[in-house]
């Protein structure tokens, strides 16, 4: 029997190292119920969760990134009030920081679908869709992961990295609202130094209310995903 109710919860701005810890706790709770069913032969309901934030300004690094690719020593980050953290996800370097809408799937995807490739590019979708609520034409690039603007001269919108075991997720999405781009210098975002970054704000002209942007996102994940959200 499949779950289709996922808790919906809006962390607000909260420290990275406060909603990693979070993620770990729902996500070790929904392993945990899998594997107890598998040992008991159970049927034990899975729960799932989806996560909307803003992070203090922070950079992190995924299992297959290289440090090379963050461009301050440890003096530099703090003089911009940033934080650093390798994380188990998989990607390269990103950003968070405010303005930044950051969304956390905590998913068992035996409740969904059991397809990690559908996965990543249902999560691209409720982007683009978002972006196209707003006049903006958003795609994606073949062999690269995330949300683009302009194919011709590419901007990233969104930057995507995911952790999954057990078909169960964590990690998610950024997607750049109202987001101060000069952070950006500070790295090469995903490795990629050829191409740009870009938000809402900076392809509209002016500022977007974040909560407006929240809804708009969390209904195409619902739509997407057939999700019951509570």
């Amino acid at each position: 029997m499949q779950n289709k109710k996922v808790k919906y919860i809006n962390l607000g701005q909260i420290e990275y190292q406060e909603a990693w810890d979070l993620q770990e706790v729902y996500f070790n709770k929904i392993v945990e119920i899998k594997i107890n069913n598998r040992k008991e032969n159970a049927e034990t309901e899975t729960p799932n969760f989806l996560l909307f934030c803003q992070h203090p300004h922070v950079y992190t690094l995924g299992k297959s990134g290289k440090i090379d690719n963050l461009l301050l020593n440890e003096r530099q980050l703090i003089e911009k009030k940033a934080s650093f953290f390798k994380i188990n996800r998989g990607g390269d370097i990103t950003y968070h920081g405010p303005g930044q809408l950051v969304v956390y799937p905590i998913l068992d995807l035996d409740n969904f679908f059991t397809d990690i490739h559908k996965y990543m590019r249902l999560l691209e979708e409720a982007v683009i869709l978002t972006c196209q609520d707003y006049g903006i034409k958003a795609e994606r690039i073949p062999n690269l992961t995330g949300v683009w603007i302009d194919p011709e001269n590419p901007k990233k919108i969104c930057a995507m990295g995911v952790k999954s075991s057990r078909w169960v997720t964590m990690h998610g999405l950024a997607f750049n609202v109202n987001t101060d781009l000069n952070y950006f210098n500070n790295i090469i975002p995903c490795g990629i130094d050829d191409k740009a970054v870009c938000s809402l704000q900076s392809e509209l002209g002016h500022e977007i209310e974040m909560k407006e942007v929240e809804n708009k996102l969390k209904l195409h994940f619902a739509n997407l995903f057939e999700m019951i959200l509570i």
